[in-house]
């Protein structure tokens, strides 16, 4: 009983923040501190979603744009850590490619989606390689970072210890990078939320993005809460999923739920 008091005391503590600002949310509107047509109270957007549930409209823009954003992100993590380890183990490489590497960082996904959109159309094509892009560097950079920084006295002790270069590459690099290359698995992850809602909004006929517009364009406000509210969810599972996973694949390091 204790325990389930203790978890319970926790998640109050944490959700405090929380609680009072959709206190203030729900009293600005409506003691008129702010304009309610433009800043609709909690309870008008929690009707709007539950509508928007039961009419099935949310689900199918929650699925587009989660569909779009995994397959942006997957790409990055698949191509990211592959060069990343590549390009980290092969200090020459890294040494070679690091400017350019930076200067394209700085390259914003939103400021390239024109050239997206003539080279890969307004289908559903670009809107995933603008995510790709925006995720892609985080992920690229930390996975350089982690294989590069790995201590040296684990490397020459395994190699003391007669161990191949197969052996130190799987046992001791890649677990000693792990955390690094998580921490960019979900920074991407961060930024395929933010970089598919800027896509749908610029060009598509569904997903979160475009309900928020299109919400906006047609002044039905509490709808447009109510995605944006969605989009947050969408957010903080997808870091909690990766965070999940970080724990599993680097389950040596100490890892605090705080953090997620």
């Amino acid at each position: 009983m204790k325990k389930w008091v203790s978890y319970a005391s926790g998640i109050t503590g944490r959700s405090l923040g929380l609680i009072l600002l959709l206190i203030i949310w729900e009293i600005a509107p409506r003691a008129g501190w702010v304009n309610i047509a433009y800043i609709s109270p909690p309870s008008k957007v929690f009707q709007a979603l539950v509508a928007l549930l039961n009419g099935g409209d949310l689900w199918v823009h929650t699925a587009n744009s989660l569909k779009r954003a995994l397959a942006g992100l997957g790409a990055a993590v698949l191509v990211g850590t592959v060069c990343g380890i590549f390009i980290g183990w092969f200090r020459r490489v890294e040494y070679a490619l690091d400017f350019t590497f930076q200067t394209f960082r700085q390259m914003s996904a939103f400021a390239l989606f024109p050239i997206f959109i003539l080279l890969f159309g307004i289908g559903e094509v670009s809107k995933i390689v603008i995510v790709f892009w925006a995720c892609l560097w985080p992920v690229l950079l930390n996975t350089i970072n982690g294989v590069r920084n790995v201590d040296h006295v684990l490397i020459d002790s395994a190699k003391s210890m007669g161990a191949s270069h197969t052996f130190i590459f799987t046992k001791v690099v890649l677990p000693a990078a792990a955390p690094a290359i998580f921490t960019g698995i979900r920074l991407g992850g961060s930024y395929a939320i933010m970089a598919i809602v800027a896509a749908e909004m610029i060009g598509a006929h569904s997903g979160l993005g475009y309900l928020v517009l299109y919400s906006q364009e047609t002044f039905k406000i509490p709808e447009m809460y109510a995605a944006i509210v969605s989009l947050a969810v969408m957010g903080l599972g997808l870091n909690y999923f990766l965070a999940f996973l970080e724990s599993r694949a680097a389950g040596w390091k100490r890892y605090d739920s705080a953090d997620a």
